[in-house]
C-alpha cells in the first residue's frame, strides 16, 4: 500500500520493498564464504548473587552451565525469533561466561560458511544466555539487569572485517 501513511521505501533500505513493506532480502546470488561474528554483554548482579555463583550455591544449580547451553541453543534458533533473519548453517558457537565483581560478562562467537553473516546469531546467543542466567539466579537477586549487549566483531562477507573500537 502506498500513500500518505506508507510512502515509498527510502533508498538503500534493503529490507523494504518499494511500497514500504518489509521483506526478506534474497541472498541466493551471494557467494558462500566463511563468516564469524562476536558479541558481548553483561549481567549486573548483587554481591550475594556473585558470591553464590563463585561458591556454587545458586539454589537452581549450575547457572553458568545452563546459561552457556541456552546461548548455544539460541544461536541455532535465531531465525525463529528475528523475523527477517535468514536461516544459516551455524557451524560453531562459543559462549564464555565470566563471573566478575559486578556480575557476569558474556562473550559469544558464532561461525558459519554461508551467504549472509551471523551477527544476529551472536547477539541472540548473548541475550538468551543472559536471560537464562537471570532465571537461574532470580531467587538470589531480583534486581539482576542485562546491559551492554553489542556486536564486538565480524569477519567475512562483502563488507569484510570489523572490530568495535575500544
Amino acid at each position: 500500500m502506498t500513500g500518505p501513511d506508507r510512502g515509498s521505501a527510502p533508498a538503500g533500505l534493503t529490507h523494504l520493498r518499494p511500497d514500504g513493506t518489509a521483506h526478506m532480502v534474497d541472498v541466493t546470488a551471494k557467494a558462500v564464504t566463511a563468516r564469524t561474528a562476536s558479541a558481548a554483554g553483561l549481567v549486573l548482579l548483587s554481591p550475594e548473587a556473585v558470591a553464590a555463583l563463585r561458591g556454587g550455591t545458586v539454589p537452581k544449580g549450575d547457572a553458568i552451565g545452563v546459561a552457556r547451553i541456552a546461548g548455544i541453543q539460541a544461536a541455532k534458533r535465531t531465525p525463529d525469533l528475528v523475523p527477517l533473519c535468514h536461516p544459516v548453517a551455524v557451524h560453531a558457537v562459543e559462549v564464555d561466561l565470566e563471573v566478575v565483581d559486578e556480575g557476569v560478562r558474556i562473550a559469544a562467537t558464532v561461525r558459519t560458511a554461508d551467504r549472509t553473516g551471523v551477527e544476529m546469531e551472536a547477539l541472540t546467543c548473548v541475550s538468551v544466555a543472559a536471560l537464562a542466567l537471570i532465571d537461574m539466579v532470580k531467587a538470589v537477586d531480583r534486581l539482576a539487569t542485562i546491559t551492554d549487549v553489542r556486536v564486538t566483531a565480524k569477519s567475512g562477507g562483502r563488507s569484510g572485517d570489523w572490530t568495535r573500537p575500544a
